[in-house]
């Protein structure tokens, strides 16, 4: 994870950075789409596309954590054995 990316259990939201250097805070929930063009390119919900510095896989897992954190969604664990 680059080194501003992170998720913030303080105000629920995560952190990013754009591709000029600048961090911000976004709420997850008003993400429609993560691209990557090859930048990671952000559609959020009203149309506005943002860029980051973060990868597809790291912005991914941020909103997984965010929801998680939330409870919109629920933390899936394996049981040992279970191979399905």
């Amino acid at each position: 994870m680059t080194e501003s990316a992170s998720f913030s259990t303080i105000y629920n939201m995560i952190n990013l950075t754009r591709l000029n250097g600048d961090s911000f805070t976004l709420n997850a929930i008003y993400i429609e789409q993560v691209q990557s063009f090859p930048d990671t390119t952000l559609t959020l919900h009203n149309g506005k596309k943002l860029v980051v510095k973060e990868s597809h896989e790291e912005v991914i897992s941020l909103i997984k954590q965010f929801y998680q954190q939330v409870g919109l969604v629920g933390v899936q664990v394996e049981k040992e054995g279970d191979s399905s």
